[in-house]
């Protein structure tokens, strides 16, 4: 039996792998719209801004919206003319990018640094063969991915101001692991920009919460791994910060009763074989590509090695839940567990 499974849903107030709840009586006017960017479904809510209307809610909401299709055109590897589909077929000829693609290519890079290369942004040509979408999913064919593999290799990316140049003409750059969180990052930044003073970005497991509620914090419910969104096994509560969630389950194919996660091991290029089954990082604000990259490498690295990489990262924490459902969380992470 052969089974695709996306756990990407149009519901807007359960976008994602984390839910976003609000721990406060009482209730204010919102305006909320829905969208879809990097193939998510993207929530922006505002509670309040410096001259609230429904008009000036409604346009800073768009306004953010539309940066996310701008940056969404940049840095796509699948979108035609983008930057990254750009340098992906230019065999190795220099490639002039936007400001914003070579900062996003450049923390790629610093993340790839930092986990000694188990984070690398050139897994394009790997992920390419796994196909998560496809109705009749199936594995890719052993020899492909071993071919792949030999493109992978982040120290191959050369940035020379606004240009990129890839040393091996194979490599192909896939910001899946980054990228979503750095729109959102930017998305926040556009609100704040107008006026906004309370909102949240919800932008499937990447959730910015820009100031609180009403005086109260806002309340993030993390999600129970393979509950299909119904179940929530704890929460944390926060103020001008961001929180991050990478899980297997988030999605996956289904193939003769095996499960594949989205997630791929750049050594073996088939999905990482961990005991982290969900991790989920609260960072300060502005930090949500940072956090996107984080909690993907300490889902690799597994709970033990990835806790160790939390404990000493300045401005971040994390909750782990690992397959058998057991939650460990960092000295200075305040969960709230169901």
């Amino acid at each position: 039996m052969k089974k695709i499974v996306t756990l990407i849903t149009a519901l807007v107030l359960i976008t994602g792998l984390i839910i976003s709840q609000t721990g406060c009586a009482g209730k204010s006017e919102t305006i909320e719209k829905t969208s879809y960017y990097m193939d998510t479904v993207c929530t922006i809510t505002v509670y309040d801004m410096e001259e609230m209307s429904d008009e000036n809610a409604g346009a800073a909401i768009d306004s953010a919206f539309g940066l996310c299709s701008d940056l969404e055109a940049l840095i796509s590897m699948t979108k035609e003319g983008s930057d990254i589909y750009r340098i992906n077929h230019s065999k190795g000829k220099p490639v002039e990018c936007a400001d914003e693609t070579i900062e996003v290519v450049k923390l790629g890079i610093e993340y790839g640094q930092l986990s000694e290369g188990r984070f690398d942004i050139t897994i394009g040509k790997v992920s390419d063969l796994w196909d998560f979408h496809s109705e009749e999913a199936s594995l890719p064919d052993d020899s492909a991915v071993k071919e792949a593999l030999k493109a992978v290799d982040y120290t191959c990316i050369n940035v020379d101001g606004n240009t990129i140049t890839m040393g091996n003409p194979d490599s192909e750059i896939n910001l899946g692991g980054i990228g979503k969180g750095y729109i959102a990052d930017k998305a926040a930044e556009k609100l704040q920009e107008l006026g906004v003073t309370s909102a949240i970005v919800n932008f499937g497991g990447n959730i910015v919460a820009i100031g609180d509620k009403q005086g109260e914090a806002f309340r993030i419910g993390v999600e129970e791994p393979y509950s299909d969104r119904n179940d929530i096994i704890g929460s944390v509560d926060v103020k001008d910060a961001v929180v991050v969630t990478s899980g297997i389950y988030e999605r996956f194919i289904e193939v003769d009763g095996k499960r594949y996660h989205h997630i791929l091991d750049v050594t073996s290029g088939y999905p990482v074989d961990t005991d982290v089954a969900g991790v989920s990082l609260v960072g300060d604000i502005g930090n949500s590509a940072r956090c996107d990259a984080l909690s993907t490498i300490c889902l690799i690295l597994g709970v033990e090695d990835g806790m160790e990489l939390i404990e000493k990262t300045a401005g971040v924490e994390a909750v782990f839940i690992d397959i058998d459902g057991e939650i460990t969380a960092s000295s200075g992470m305040d969960f709230n567990k169901m």
